[in-house]
């Protein structure tokens, strides 16, 4: 498994990441799990990868919905927050949008229900704030050539 450390200086650092990410990923579907603390930067990410997807939407955190949905001509992008969720029972059939095979999924605290999550994703760790962020990369499963590309 190949590991990857990027460092962002600022906000729009954060954002250019997010859109190498969204780029390599291109046609593929991938599930990417955000672990982070509170205001580390999962959101800002999550917008340079819609960026770099080619969608154009306003992307906002999804707290309080748990889900939002983007999309543009070809791809879409779930974007799941999971804090709030903490048992299965109340996953509203997490499986469904982590199975459709045209779509980029992101998932903000994935580890509050590990038994819904795939056995194949991207994992970025994020450590810091807003000036100064670390990005831990790594992949279980078929990715290194996304990993590559970033």
């Amino acid at each position: 498994m190949k590991k990857m450390i990027v460092k962002t200086n600022s906000y729009h650092e954060t954002i250019d990441l997010g859109i190498r990410i969204g780029k390599a990923i291109g046609d593929r579907h991938i599930v990417i799990l955000l672990d982070g603390d509170l205001a580390a930067g999962k959101t800002t990410l999550t917008k340079g990868i819609a960026e770099g997807l080619g969608i154009k939407s306003t992307i906002t955190s999804p707290t309080f919905t748990i889900l939002k949905e983007y999309e543009n001509n070809s791809k879409k992008l779930y974007h799941l927050d999971l804090y709030r969720l903490t048992e299965v029972g109340m996953d509203f059939d997490l499986e469904e949008y982590v199975d459709d095979l045209d779509s980029v999924v992101v998932i903000e605290w994935p580890f509050q229900v590990i038994e819904l999550l795939p056995k194949e994703f991207i994992k970025i760790s994020i450590t810091g704030n807003n000036d100064y962020r670390e990005f831990e990369i790594t992949y279980q499963g078929n990715y290194k050539e996304v990993i590559d590309k970033i």
